[in-house]
């Protein structure tokens, strides 16, 4: 399931709008220091103390930045450090479904449908999201970069 080279087990699910918070303006303290989280999982990604969990969700919206740099980028960076998952596709639609009809919008269903699967950690900037993944009660851990960062005590 992940490449023989990695040592880690803990699985980290980044969406897009956590991938993409270093492009964000960097001039308020909660964007710097969730840029400093992303990048901090990044480099823990990268030298294999955590697996970062890539689904076709993350293709599909990255393809829709408008920023030609910024989506070559988050691509290529998704290529080199994170990790293929085989996904049981009908069942990660049913469970995006499920969350649809709960009021979760369908790429953050999708994107936690996939993050569930993988039994991977859920990170995200959105408040909003991290407030409904409460509601409805997704099993996997769900919260903002920083939050992560403490829970694991990354370096």
């Amino acid at each position: 399931m992940y490449p023989s080279s990695l040592k880690a087990t803990k699985r980290v699910y980044l969406d897009v709008c956590a991938l993409c918070r270093p492009y964000d303006d960097q001039t308020q303290m909660r964007i710097r220091m969730e840029t400093e989280a992303v990048q901090l999982i990044l480099s823990n990604a990268r030298s294999g103390n955590l697996v970062l969990v890539v689904s076709p969700a993350h293709e599909l919206e990255i393809g829709a930045i408008g920023d030609p740099v910024e989506q070559e980028h988050l691509l290529s960076m998704l290529a080199e450090m994170g990790s293929r998952v085989t996904f049981d596709l009908p069942a990660v639609r049913r469970r995006a479904e499920e969350w649809a009809t709960r009021q979760v919008g369908s790429a953050d269903a999708a994107h936690l449908a996939f993050a569930e699967a993988a039994q991977a950690h859920f990170v995200t900037c959105d408040d909003r999201l991290i407030r409904q993944c409460r509601r409805v009660q997704v099993t996997v851990w769900c919260g903002d970069p920083v939050a992560f960062c403490v829970e694991e005590d990354l370096r």
